[in-house]
């Protein structure tokens, strides 16, 4: 009898002490961990809401860049970090969902190894062509490069990259045969598709945006589910006849595994919080992503739910990284 009493006790002392462990975190300042140079777009996105989210949390949060190998070196760095909260990792779809199937040997796995903790943005691509293609619409393009197999050049950022991938999986959708052009970054591609070196290109909206209204290129449809604000009147794919393909890349938060639910749903929540600021969600669209709140557990079925879909497009296009 006295065993079982003090077996309660201890349980509901662990319990005790566990619940002021949540009620207190955060008690120190928190770190967010970059898999990539300063100045980029995660970068930008973890400034736009780290500075709300200090208010939330009553805590400074650091941001630190961990660059390398398209982002595993920061990934290793949080999987290692304690699995208590106060270190965190920002990552896109590349870190989390394409690079598992990129690299044979990555030193990581992305739903054994960390705890996701909120989706925050979904970042839709446009699909661009040059000027001087003659086709003002993508049924026209398809038609065009059915026409010339072979001869239709696209650029992208480098191999097994999303602006690689994306056209793979439009090449997969439509039977088309266009013939690759890895370049060393996005800016370099971005230079030859409107010099007409090559002739199409998967793009972030801004950038797109910016260069479509000039006439320096032409958007032909946009990535996501509904149109773009950026680009109101350019059709979805999906609309423009190609049934399903939705592709966008993602932005989200993740903890070392085994951090404790009652943290991650605190941290989940200030998220959300911050995702509800109108100010936050109107400069997060003119940084080219659209707010796209997941807390915990449904970001976790999301990511489980994307994997298949990059490994295939990895395998299909041929790209290997290590």
């Amino acid at each position: 009898m006295h065993t079982h009493l003090l077996t309660r006790a201890v349980v509901a002392v662990a319990l005790a002490a566990a619940n002021t462990l949540a009620a207190a975190f955060p008690d120190k300042p928190v770190k967010i961990i970059i898999g990539f140079p300063a100045g980029g777009p995660l970068d930008q996105h973890a400034r736009l809401l780290t500075d709300k989210l200090q208010g939330v949390l009553g805590q400074p949060i650091m941001i630190d860049y961990k660059s390398g190998a398209g982002g595993t070196v920061g990934a290793q760095e949080v999987m290692k970090a304690p699995a208590d909260g106060y270190t965190l990792m920002l990552a896109n779809t590349g870190v989390m969902v394409i690079n598992p199937a990129l690299y044979s040997k990555l030193p990581y796995a992305t739903l054994r190894d960390f705890s996701p903790i909120a989706r925050t943005a979904m970042q839709p691509l446009a699909l661009l062509v040059n000027p001087k293609v003659p086709a003002k619409t993508l049924p026209e393009f398809i038609a065009y490069v059915r026409a010339r197999p072979g001869q239709i050049n696209y650029g992208s950022a480098g191999n097994g990259g999303i602006s690689h991938l994306a056209p793979e999986m439009f090449k997969s959708s439509t039977g088309l045969f266009m013939v690759h052009i890895p370049y060393r970054g996005s800016a370099p591609a971005f230079t030859d598709l409107m010099g007409g070196q090559v002739e199409f290109m998967a793009e972030s909206i801004p950038q797109a945006a910016t260069y479509h209204k000039q006439g320096k290129v032409r958007a032909l449809a946009v990535t996501s589910r509904e149109r773009n604000p950026a680009l109101p009147e350019v059709p979805t794919v999906m609309e423009s006849g190609i049934k399903n393909f939705e592709v966008v890349g993602f932005y989200g938060f993740l903890a070392p595994t085994g951090t404790p639910k009652d943290v991650v749903a605190k941290l989940s929540e200030a998220f959300k919080q911050v995702l509800s600021m109108p100010e936050v969600r109107s400069r997060m669209i003119t940084q080219g992503a659209d707010p796209a709140f997941l807390g915990a557990e449904d970001f976790s079925k999301y990511l489980a739910s994307e994997m298949p879909r990059w490994a295939d497009a990895v395998a299909k296009s041929g790209a290997k990284l290590d």
